[in-house]
């Protein structure tokens, strides 16, 4: 089954693809599959988080705060 999709290319890009394409003899829309397939083909594995996230020393916030704007901790 195809799928048939539309995206806007700069025009700078668009040029690179289309002299890449016509160098190795194929069509952009075999270099765009190809690109695509080398990049999202196989599954990445992550790796479990074990430890802090952050590694800094310093003084920890209120557990449950009340007075307090959630936003100001957690962008601050």
């Amino acid at each position: 089954m195809v799928v048939r999709t539309t995206i806007d290319i700069p025009k700078p890009l668009h040029d690179r693809l289309r002299q890449r394409a016509a160098d190795a003899g194929t069509s952009i829309r075999s270099l765009v599959v190809q690109a695509l397939e080398q990049t999202y083909s196989a599954p990445r594995k992550g790796r479990h988080v074990t430890g802090p996230v952050v590694r800094k020393k310093g003084k920890l916030g209120p557990r449950f705060p009340v007075d307090e704007n959630p936003h100001d901790l957690v962008l601050s």
